[in-house]
């Protein structure tokens, strides 16, 4: 993988050049003394724009509540941040101009794996501590002593993603054998499928059908058509989130019914993929970091109350239920640890976030190997009893969807099969 991301970051830094020229023309918003700057790019437009407005309106809240405080180590905080439109290839020349130009003291990831990848050699040639959003397993081959991951997949990240599906599969009687394997040909995608096949070994499945599929797919109906043909007992699926509202629309529409199908699909989290699938989703088993169930919502229904308040007018996830919540806890995670180290230095953070335990919203976060989490908070949901007069109040509870695993905080047992839901 270390590989692969060289050779992209090498590609995309023949323009950073240029972009990072034109990035410095942007006008630089006014500041009051010496503030703590904090860069990071966020998807504010492109297919990943849903999630990152919502995790940029997170952190925009926690600015505003930390400066209302009166900071950090005594100082005013200022996030300084660009859209990098969902393409990695805009990466590199964004991040060099935050070090640069903007000589920002504190680095954040970007959101999603794709685009924290091609971060990665350019924060780690500076020696900068580097908290990841929701990036997979991207420090693997790096080992970088400087990286932590603000995503709660435990120290096998790989298999997180997938390893509630085949726990459910694994105790169903009789027991499924068969398993399909579709993934989406980008970096989280080979990750989470890597660890999916690893889940299957685990869980004594076998796998008959194992394709990949380019991004920028747009037609899905030979990837289903492939899948029904491989007529395989489960249907993992690894997505990026305009693959998986195209997948879920091409399997509802052409009728594919496995036992049980999802696993890794990323997009059907967000309440506007939701509402454009509706009824398409009853039956999918796919991942979750967070739902709002009474255990759950009680330590964060302050940020709840107040990010969706404040969505209506900023036009974006009315709920924030997805990343509204990490963003906040993300910016959250780092103050603990600046106030922690007393320091913005980059040895002093990293040594702090690598020996303590932190508090936010979203729950407790200790560091192990790579800077993943000493253990993982994943869990899988299924989707049920949905008609297409579901509506925001919908979303906004948990009468749609059952926490099958882990088994703290299940709330119910799964549909099965899958067609059962339908």
């Amino acid at each position: 993988m270390a590989y692969r991301v060289t050779r992209r970051v090498a590609a995309a830094t023949l323009c950073s050049t240029v972009l990072a020229a034109a990035l410095a023309a942007t006008p630089v918003r006014a500041q009051s003394g010496e503030p703590i700057k904090i860069g990071f790019s966020m998807a504010l437009t492109g297919p990943l724009a849903p999630n990152g407005k919502q995790a940029l309106l997170g952190a925009k809240i926690w600015e505003e509540e930390i400066n209302a405080k009166g900071g950090l180590l005594g100082r005013k905080v200022e996030l300084v941040n660009y859209d990098d439109q969902s393409k990695p290839d805009n990466i590199p020349g964004i991040y060099t101009k935050l070090l640069d130009v903007d000589k920002v003291d504190i680095v954040m990831g970007p959101y999603a794996t794709n685009l924290n990848a091609p971060a990665m050699p350019i924060v780690m040639q500076k020696g900068k501590v580097f908290i990841g959003f929701f990036a997979l397993d991207i420090n693997a081959e790096f080992h970088y002593p400087k990286y932590f991951s603000m995503l709660p997949s435990g120290p096998r990240p790989r298999e997180a993603f997938t390893e509630g599906f085949f726990q459910v599969a694994a105790a169903q009687k009789p027991k499924p054998q068969t398993l399909a394997l579709a993934s989406e040909d980008a970096e989280f995608a080979r990750n989470a499928c890597d660890g999916a096949r690893n889940n299957a070994k685990t869980y004594g499945f076998t796998v008959t059908y194992d394709k990949t599929f380019p991004p920028g797919t747009t037609d899905f109906s030979p990837v289903v058509r492939g899948l029904q043909a491989a007529g395989t007992d489960l249907v993992v699926i690894c997505s990026y989130p305009l693959s998986s509202v195209g997948l879920v629309q091409s399997a509802s529409e052409l009728g594919l019914k496995p036992k049980m199908m999802g696993g890794a699909m990323v997009g059907l989290q967000a309440t506007v993929f939701k509402d454009r699938l509706k009824s398409k989703l009853n039956g999918i088993v796919n991942y979750e970091t967070w739902v709002p169930s009474p255990k759950l919502m009680a330590p964060a229904k302050a940020f709840f109350d107040k990010y969706q308040e404040r969505a209506k007018a900023a036009g974006v996830d009315p709920l924030g239920y997805y990343l509204g919540g990490w963003g906040y806890a993300d910016f959250q995670l780092l103050g603990e640890a600046v106030e922690g180290a007393k320091s913005i230095d980059d040895d002093k953070l990293a040594d702090y976030l690598r020996t303590h335990e932190f508090h936010t919203i979203m729950g407790d976060i200790r560091f192990g190997k790579d800077g993943e989490w000493t253990k993982s908070e994943f869990m899988q949901v299924q989707y049920h009893g949905l008609a297409d007069a579901a509506n925001l109040e919908t979303w906004r509870g948990m009468s749609y969807q059952t926490v099958l695993t882990p088994d703290r905080l299940k709330t119910g047992d799964v549909v099965y099969p899958y067609e059962k839901a339908q």
